[in-house]
């Protein structure tokens, strides 16, 4: 029964006719690691032939087809005996994450306490300080975004009525506006100068004391 190759599906073969060479990778970060480069003897022996038969002219053009076929062969049994090497060579530097069937490097992106990878299981110390980072730059941004007119509904002042339609026309408001853009109408609630009550808009006297507007 021939021999079964245990394979990943994280890594590049960078192997030619002169040798075998592997590089594994994480599914997450993308960093791995890269085999030292493993010469094929039946490699340079084809390339050796290969420059003897160019020099003599070409004379040796069946053995030298013969000697590729039989290179063929030899060089693929030394490549799957290359790469099961590479395979266990580096096997203990990846996992497979049960979840998601990802293969990480253990290095920084496998999560030792929950058995899984980072991805699926995220190290919460560093959740959360990612999150207060990004709520620290969302309200820099919504802050710098914000209008001048924005700007003035501070502490002091949020709590004066913003109307969204002219009390006078209905025209719609689309910014906090102390008159109506359409009629001209004073928008902001004014304070009676006698006692300082608010006055509704358009009010002749005022409602608290009676004081004539």
């Amino acid at each position: 029964m021939s021999k079964k190759i245990v394979f990943v599906r994280n890594y590049s073969d960078l192997s030619t006719d002169r040798g075998f060479q592997f590089e594994f990778f994480c599914d997450r970060c993308g960093s791995g690691y890269r085999t030292q480069f493993r010469p094929s003897v039946t490699g340079n022996i084809a390339g050796v032939m290969d420059t003897a038969n160019n020099l003599l002219g070409g004379i040796f053009g069946a053995a030298s087809t013969l000697s590729d076929r039989v290179h063929s062969a030899a060089w693929e049994k030394s490549h799957d005996e290359a790469f099961e090497g590479a395979v266990e060579q580096i096997k203990g530097d990846f996992k497979q994450c049960p979840r998601c069937q990802s293969w990480v490097c253990v290095e920084q992106c496998w999560n030792h306490k929950r058995g899984l990878c980072k991805e699926c299981a995220p190290d919460l110390g560093v959740e959360m300080s990612a999150a207060q980072a990004s709520r620290s730059v969302e309200e820099v941004w919504a802050h710098a975004k914000m209008s001048e007119e924005d700007k003035k509904l501070s502490e002091s002042n949020w709590r004066k009525t913003i109307r969204a339609s002219c009390p006078e026309c209905g025209e719609p408001l689309a910014t906090n506006a102390k008159f109506c853009p359409n009629c001209g109408t004073k928008l902001e609630d004014t304070n009676c100068p006698e006692c300082g009550a608010k006055l509704q808009p358009k009010a002749k006297f005022c409602a608290e004391c009676g004081h004539k507007i």
